[in-house]
C-alpha cells in the first residue's frame, strides 16, 4: 500500500492534567481503551488501543520532586487485536488481554515498576494488596529527563505496545530552565514508531515468521518486526511547520525492533544535549544519531538559515537497502512560519555535571552472556546468561552497592539492553573473535577496549550491546529494594525469553544470602 508522504500535519500530543491535587500529591487516572484514529489522511480510521483513547498516550509533564499517583485502568475488550502465540510463557492458560504499565527509566518502588507478572484484566477488583497494581506511585526525585511509559505484560508486550499502549513522560527541573533552552512551542516531543497496515487501514502484525515451517504453532511469535511505514506522534510521515530559529526536539524510539540512524537531508548538524537519563555534561555536535528501541535523545536543531525550505529528517538504511523500502524518511520540517520574535534561546556548550561512578568502589562484577539458541519447534530462542524468565533469580545486587555489568554478545546482531530502576554509565566496549569463541569457548580480544561515544557519556538506561563485543556499564543500585527486571528491548526478544528478573536486596536482611 502506497501513501503520500508529508500529507498530514504533526500532532502535538496532549498533556494530561491531574484529577486532583492534595498536599503536594497529584492524582491521575488513565483509561486503556480501544478506539479508532486516522493515521493518514488517505486511510480509513485504524482500530487501536490507547491510553485515554490516544495514540500515543497523553504526555505527563512533571516537576522534579513532585510525587504523583496514576491509576492505570484496563478497560480493553476481552479479545486481542493481534495474533497471540499461546505456546510461550503459559500464555494459553491466561486471559487473552492483560496489561501492566511500566514507566521506563523511572526510579520507583518495585510495587509501581510494572513487573511483567503483575498484569491485570478489565474489571480487576481493587481490594487488598492488589490495589497497588493499578494505582502506581512515581516519586520523580531523579534528574530531569524524557521517560516513556508502555505496557509490559508478560508474553504479549510486543502486541500491546504495537496496538498503541505507549506514551511520553517528562520530568523538569529549575537547573534546566536556567539554561534558556528552546521552550514552549519550540520544544517538541516526537515518538517514532513503525507500523504496517492492511488495505482497510487496520494494523497488520504477522501471525508467523516469514520462513515458518509446518510444525510451528499458529500463531507463532516472530524473532523481529519491521513495519513498512514510519509513524510520528500517531501520523504516518507527517510534516511540521517551523519558524527559522532553534527548536528543541525530544526523540523517542518506541518501535518494537527497528533501530534508526537519523540525519537531516539538508546536511545541517544535530546538537545533542541529553540522553535517556537527562542532560549530558556537554553538548555534542553530530551529523547522525543512532537510536535503538527505547532510547531517547534530546537535541537542538537550528532552522535559522533555512527560511522557506523543506527539510526531511531521514533514516539511513545503509548501502544495501531495498530500493522499495520507504522507511528512509521520518518527518518533514517546513521552515514556512514567520519568525514570531527574536530567537533568544541558547545553545550552551556546558549543560550539567555528570559525576563518574568510581570503579574503585565496585562491589560486584557480573559477566552476562547474550545467547542464541533454538526452542523445541526450531524457532530462535534468545536468552540472557542461558537462563529463561522462570529460572531462579541469580542477580541480587545489594541496596546502595555499585556493580559493573558486562554484556557479552555472542549472537549475530545488536541488542538494546535495558535495566529497570537505575540509570547507568557506559564504561567501554571491546570486540572479540566470535568464531573463535564458538569453536572452543575462548575469549580472544581483537582490539583494545574503546570508550563510549561522546553522546553515550551521560546517564543511560538502555544501551546498544553489539554482536561480538563486550559492553560494560556501571550502576549504583537503589534507592529501593525489591524485584525488577533487565532485558533486551527488542520487544519480540523480551517476550520470548530475553528477559530476567533481578532483586535489589537489603544487605542487613540475611534471608537473601
Amino acid at each position: 500500500m502506497e501513501l503520500k508522504k508529508f500529507a498530514d500535519p504533526l500532532p502535538i500530543i496532549d498533556t494530561i492534567k491531574p484529577k486532583r491535587k492534595n498536599k503536594g500529591l497529584s492524582y491521575y487516572e488513565v483509561q486503556m481503551e480501544e478506539f479508532k484514529q486516522k493515521l493518514h489522511r488517505d486511510l480509513r480510521p485504524t482500530t487501536l488501543w490507547g491510553y485515554n483513547r490516544q495514540f500515543p498516550g497523553p504526555t505527563f509533564d512533571i516537576n522534579q520532586g513532585e510525587p504523583i499517583q496514576v491509576k492505570w485502568i484496563n478497560n480493553l475488550p476481552s479479545r486481542h487485536l493481534l495474533p497471540i502465540d499461546r505456546s510461550i510463557h503459559d500464555v494459553g492458560h491466561q486471559p487473552e488481554v492483560r496489561t501492566v504499565t511500566h514507566l521506563h527509566g523511572s526510579e520507583t518502588k518495585a510495587s509501581s515498576d510494572g513487573y511483567p507478572d503483575a498484569w491485570y484484566t478489565k474489571g480487576f477488583k481493587e481490594v487488598g494488596s492488589f490495589f497497588e497494581r493499578k494505582v502506581y506511585e512515581y516519586p520523580n526525585h531523579q534528574r530531569a529527563a524524557l521517560l516513556w511509559y508502555h505496557d509490559h505484560a508478560m508474553g504479549i508486550t510486543r502486541l500491546n505496545v504495537y496496538a498503541g499502549l505507549a506514551g511520553m513522560y517528562i520530568i523538569r527541573n529549575e537547573q534546566e530552565k536556567q539554561l534558556n533552552l528552546p521552550s514552549g512551542k519550540y520544544e517538541v516531543a516526537l515518538a517514532i514508531q513503525d507500523r504496517t497496515l492492511n488495505e482497510d487501514g487496520s494494523l497488520f502484525y504477522p501471525s508467523q515468521p516469514d520462513d515458518a515451517s509446518e510444525n510451528l504453532p499458529d500463531p507463532s511469535i516472530t524473532p523481529f518486526f519491521l513495519g513498512d511505514k514510519i509513524v510520528v506522534n500517531g501520523k504516518i510521515w507527517p510534516y511540521f511547520k517551523v519558524e527559522p530559529r532553534k527548536y528543541r526536539l525530544r526523540l523517542l524510539n518506541a518501535s518494537n525492533t527497528r533501530t534508526y540512524q537519523l540525519y537531516f537531508d539538508s546536511g545541517q548538524p544535530i546538537y545533542q544535549i541529553g540522553s535517556d537519563g537527562g542532560l549530558m555534561q556537554r553538548t555534542v555536535k553530530l551529523d547522525k544519531i543512532a537510536l535503538e528501541p527505547a532510547e531517547r535523545v534530546d537535541v537542538i536543531v537550528d532552522f535559522s538559515q533555512y527560511s522557506n525550505e523543506e527539510i526531511i529528517l531521514k533514516n539511513d538504511l545503509g548501502p544495501d537497502a531495498d530500493p522499495e523500502d520507504e522507511t528512509d524518511d521520518i518527518i518533514q520540517f517546513r521552515v514556512s512560519l514567520p519568525l514570531s520574535g527574536k530567537d533568544k534561546s541558547s545553545l550552551p556548550s556546558y549543560l550539567s555535571r555528570i559525576t563518574p561512578l568510581k570503579q574503585g568502589r565496585v562491589q560486584t562484577i557480573r559477566n552476562l552472556k547474550l545467547v542464541g539458541s533454538e526452542d523445541n519447534y526450531g524457532r530462535p530462542l534468545l536468552l540472557l546468561d542461558n537462563k529463561k524468565w522462570m529460572d531462579p533469580i541469580t542477580e541480587k545486587p545489594k541496596l546502595g552497592s555499585t556493580e559493573i555489568w558486562s554484556f557479552m554478545n555472542i549472537t549475530g546482531f545488536t541488542h538494546p539492553m535495558h535495566i529497570h530502576l537505575i540509570q547507568f554509565q557506559v564504561l567501554d566496549r571491546q570486540p572479540f573473535d566470535l568464531d573463535q569463541y564458538n569453536k572452543d569457548g575462548s575469549v580472544v580480544f581483537t582490539s583494545p577496549a574503546t570508550a563510549p561515544k561522546p553522546n553515550e557519556r551521560g546517564w543511560k538506561d538502555t544501551i546498544a550491546a553489539p554482536s561480538a563485543q563486550i559492553t560494560r556499564v556501571i550502576a549504583k543500585f537503589g534507592p529501593y529494594t525489591g524485584d525488577y527486571v533487565w532485558h533486551c528491548h527488542i520487544l519480540e526478544h523480551e517476550d520470548y525469553d530475553m528477559m530476567r528478573p533481578f532483586s535489589v536486596i537489603d544487605p542487613n536482611d540475611h534471608r537473601d544470602d
